[in-house]
């Protein structure tokens, strides 16, 4: 048998067993000093949650008179989202406004006729306009897809093509602009007006202009009628040109210096009775103060009749004996209204009108007109309490100062927009600062008391957060800062604000959040949760403050009291104020947390001296173990060699 000692392998006196006990013993310093490491990383943890509660508070705090707080927050409330929407900036003033939605803007959006498949576009250049903007490129011909890609890659953001399937194998091309507004018409021109007309998409017409070379004449006092045939549909780029002249009347064919001679009296007649004869009075007649006609002068002597009985006078002309040209667009008038005639009403008494070269026509339509327009390009035209307004675009961010509208369709109906403030939005972040108050105040008390009922009064911890927070029970109870922060709070809390409503508004109670609000205000009895410092809010309350007295709510919460814009004082600004300094950079939290590591990192470095003194304890009990073991088995074998040689002696005595 073999005497080296192997551990692990062999040992007589259960050795391995022996020495674990002794290590036992021997670690039970450095057990502790484990335990004393996980209670502080545990503490370490308390403290960062702690942390974040707090910046939770405070950030909700913050909220409520920060340049982003909710009471500078407006709503834009539309009575028809359908035809008109609305948004607004903050802080603007609240207003309410009645529009009237005649037209939205739209641009041209041409169809061409349906195409077979087979359909190729002629190589060449090709040309387009969106109002003053030309896109033009190079085709070498191809496909009607080749066409599409070569058109959208040049067409930026500005015009693009699409190839529409009307049926399998049939296609119609659509042009159309990307930009509304008249001053953005389409217009094509080369290679793109000679396809446009090809496959369908324009004819070559006139309908869009009237000429009239003939001179009409209205005298003073007179009027005259130049019928439109065919009668014309008005759009929003349609002008009118024409040539007038006035001829003045000398003051002597107009004026009468002598008054009329009135009325011509026949004679009364006589009567004649037995040779008496007797004259009848004579009649006579009451002849009104001579007055010299009076001067009429209204230069506004050119109307418009239209299709439905009305009309529309044009702006006045100038007095010119020669003629003089005139132009007058029609962008103010209402769509779809159709132009029978010119009527020259002249009601001067002492001036001549004449007129001449009338012309009607829509500059941007040129000689081509779409076959079959989707949509042709005009303005938005709105009217604001009766104002009528004009935009390019179905998005006007310049009518109201800080709203923009967005018009959506139109309607006959007046669409109401109003701006007023975000109740919900102040109410929602009132109810979070209660909540993140009522989470940190349980922190707290869990945190700095060791009576098992505050964990048992918060209804709303799960199971695992219950049990969790068991552990955390009172462990900080001898710190007097967080003693002193939760009575700082809640005095914080309770405390008087001065507000423009300082009689009826300065209490956090006062809008209906206070310790004891379940009720409506009525006391429920003693209840020991009360006294932990959470509060409660009675919606009603709240609800019927922030309608009736939101400018005092804001002050309660952050107001400026010495006039630099700056907030000062405000239940809000006390709480930031009284929090910053837990959780600001190398705040109290910081420090907390700091001093725990540093007692982890002094701890960690003891355990691990001991860990490399346990091991050299525990190699040197095995290495004398080992010795000892070796020994007895040395005296072992000793015992039996000399017992075999006292048998060997008496053996050979014998």
């Amino acid at each position: 048998m073999s005497d080296i000692y192997i551990p692990g392998v062999r040992s007589r006196f259960d050795s391995d067993r022996i020495i674990q006990d002794l290590m036992q013993l021997e670690r039970v310093p450095r057990d502790r000093a484990a335990d004393n490491v996980s209670r502080m990383e545990a503490e370490r943890t308390y403290w960062r949650d702690l942390g974040t509660r707090m910046s939770s508070f405070r950030e909700s705090a913050r909220v409520l008179y920060s340049f982003q707080n909710p009471f500078n927050s407006r709503i834009v409330r539309s009575s028809n989202e359908s035809v008109l929407m609305a948004t607004s900036i903050r802080g603007i003033t609240e207003l309410e406004r009645s529009f009237s939605i005649k037209q939205t803007a739209q641009a041209d959006r041409f169809l061409s006729r349906p195409l077979d498949s087979s359909f190729r576009v002629d190589a060449g250049n090709y040309s387009f306009f969106v109002g003053d903007d030309e896109i033009s490129f190079e085709f070498r011909g191809g496909t009607l897809r080749d066409f599409v890609d070569a058109f959208n890659r040049r067409g930026r953001d500005r015009i693009q093509a699409s190839q529409v399937q009307v049926s399998p194998g049939i296609n119609s091309l659509l042009i159309e602009s990307r930009v509304t507004g008249i001053e953005n018409r389409l217009g094509f021109s080369g290679a793109a007006e000679t396809l446009g007309v090809q496959i369908g998409m324009l004819e070559v017409t006139n309908n869009s202009h009237r000429y009239i070379e003939d001179t009409f004449k209205a005298n003073a006092g007179e009027s005259t009628s130049i019928e439109i045939y065919p009668a014309m549909a008005t759009t929003s780029g349609l002008i009118m040109r024409f040539q007038g002249s006035t001829t003045v009347r000398p003051a002597e064919e107009w004026i009468n210096p002598t008054p009329p001679p009135g009325p011509s009296i026949p004679s009364s007649g006589t009567v004649s009775y037995g040779g008496i004869v007797i004259n009848n009075e004579p009649s006579s007649v009451y002849l009104p103060p001579w007055e010299a006609p009076e001067l009429v002068e209204d230069m506004a002597m050119i109307s418009l009749t239209f299709s439905d009985g009305s009309s529309m006078f044009l702006s006045p002309i100038a007095d010119s004996s020669s003629f003089e040209a005139y132009e007058f667009d029609f962008n103010g008038l209402e769509a779809g209204r159709t132009i029978v005639s010119i009527d020259l009403v002249n009601n001067n008494i002492h001036r001549d009108l004449s007129l001449r070269n009338i012309e009607i026509l829509d500059p941007s339509a040129g000689e081509f007109e779409p076959i079959n327009a989707i949509s042709i390009a005009q303005n938005a035209i709105i009217t604001m309490e009766g104002i009528e307004i004009e935009r390019p675009g179905n998005t006007i961010d310049d009518l109201i100062p800080g709203v923009t509208l967005t018009l959506r369709a139109p309607s006959d109906r007046p669409v109401n927009i109003t701006v007023e403030p975000d109740n919900e939005g102040v109410r929602e972040a009132i109810i979070s600062l209660v909540g993140n108050y009522n989470r940190l105040m349980a922190e707290v008390n869990i945190l700095t008391r060791s009576d098992a009922r505050i964990i048992d009064e918060i209804t709303y911890f799960t199971p695992e957060e219950r049990e969790e927070y068991r552990n955390r029970l009172g462990i900080f109870q001898a710190d007097s800062t967080l003693n002193q922060f939760r009575n700082m709070l809640q005095r914080t809390m309770a405390a008087p604000y001065p507000t423009s409503l300082e009689r009826e508004l300065a209490l956090l109670s006062q809008i209906g959040i206070g310790t004891d609000m379940g009720m409506g205000g009525a006391s429920t009895g003693f209840d020991p949760s009360r006294l932990r410092g959470y509060l409660e809010i009675d919606p009603g309350i709240l609800d019927d403050a922030i309608a009736t007295k939101l400018p005092a709510i804001r002050e309660l919460f952050g107001s400026d009291t010495t006039g630099d814009l700056l907030v000062d004082t405000g239940l809000a600004f006390n709480i930031e104020t009284l929090v910053r300094p837990f959780v600001e950079t190398g705040g109290i939290i910081t420090l907390k947390t700091n001093t725990v590591d540093t007692r982890i990192g002094s701890e960690q470095r003891r355990i691990d001296t001991m860990d490399r003194q346990l091991a050299s304890r525990e190699a040197e009990l095995r290495i004398q173990y080992a010795q000892m073991e070796n020994a007895f088995n040395r005296m072992e074998r000793m015992g039996q060699s000399l017992d075999m040689f006292n048998q060997q002696h008496n053996n050979r005595n014998r």
